[in-house]
């Protein structure tokens, strides 16, 4: 908790700025002694209202988005932390808010009951200061466990690869910070899958073997492509990842998109300079490759015989 200024000591400077601080949240270990029979008071005359056993809010309307963040912190056990989508929403990602509050405590505790909240609770045994940030107003987990969280909680594997990959393009995270705090989780559903994703974020075509692609094309007997094709232009050169020149077919793996508008336009510039060569470029993401072999074959499939090629 922030400290007052020296000048702001008196124990009334203290209790209100514990309420500016916590948006009008109070546990019953935060108000000083000799404010505790005015606040019962206020909360029995109804000028004040109970949000749980030990948590108090100093108004008697409905709650804002703030305060039911800070009554769920604030009621639950110590070492508890907000987590998954309502930590890195509060960290800055955009894209994947949520209505919903998680929270995960620690095993062996228990949520008291809300009047009206109901978070979403889940436990660990894994709950240090490598992952839990006590400065952050309320405390939250960090970005990078947020992010495992939220993936391994996610509704569909899509989704979880997303969240993912989104945390490192907003670049609230690296890869290297989710590899350093996936073994803290413990247990994690999804476990192949994340870690397959942070290879994508890491190295992006790098990351897929190749016979994952040449498993698909021999399933479904297609043309042997050339790899990493090198293609000289007049402004300098650029790679294909897959490349069937007699027919005019390239494809591209993808591991994430990139990063920066710059990364990006330069990208849009390779695009126009493939469809200048007069070549059809498709593209698949890495997850296509390893996990959607037969959408990824058939389409490849319809685009050379398209072009003319005959198994």
């Amino acid at each position: 908790m922030t400290a007052l200024p020296a000048e702001h000591t008196r124990p009334e400077d203290e209790w209100q700025h514990i309420l500016e601080l916590q948006h009008g949240v109070a546990h019953r270990s935060d108000i000083p002694r000799e404010f505790v029979r005015d606040i019962e008071r206020s909360v029995i005359r109804g000028t004040w209202q109970r949000a749980s056993r030990d948590v108090v809010v100093n108004h008697n309307g409905p709650l804002t988005a703030e305060q039911k963040l800070w009554v769920v912190v604030k009621a639950a056990p110590q070492r508890s932390a907000l987590a998954g989508r309502t930590a890195i929403q509060l960290s800055g990602m955009k894209g994947f808010e949520s209505d919903r509050i998680y929270v995960t405590i620690p095993c062996g505790t228990s949520m008291p009951r809300f009047s009206d909240l109901e978070p979403v609770v889940h436990y660990s045994r894994y709950l240090d200061l490598r992952d839990v940030n006590p400065v952050a107003q309320p405390c939250r987990m960090r970005p990078a466990r947020a992010l495992l969280d939220a993936a391994a909680w996610a509704d569909t594997d899509r989704q979880a690869r997303a969240i993912l990959l989104a945390g490192v393009q907003q670049r609230l995270v690296r890869p290297e910070h989710l590899t350093e705090a996936l073994p803290r989780r413990g247990p994690c559903l999804r476990r192949g899958l994340i870690e397959e994703t942070i290879a994508d974020a890491e190295g992006g075509i790098a990351s897929v073997p190749e016979r994952a692609f040449d498993e698909i094309r021999r399933q479904w007997g297609l043309a042997t492509p050339a790899r990493q094709r090198v293609v000289k232009r007049q402004n300098g050169r650029f790679y294909l990842d897959v490349d069937w020149e007699d027919f005019k077919i390239a494809a591209e793996i993808d591991g994430m998109p990139h990063l920066t508008v710059l990364n990006w336009d330069a990208d849009l510039d390779r695009m126009n300079e493939i469809a200048i060569e007069h070549r059809t470029l498709l593209r698949f993401t890495s997850y296509a490759v390893r996990h959607r072999k037969s959408a990824v074959g058939g389409m490849l499939h319809r685009a050379l015989t398209s072009r003319g090629w005959r198994p």
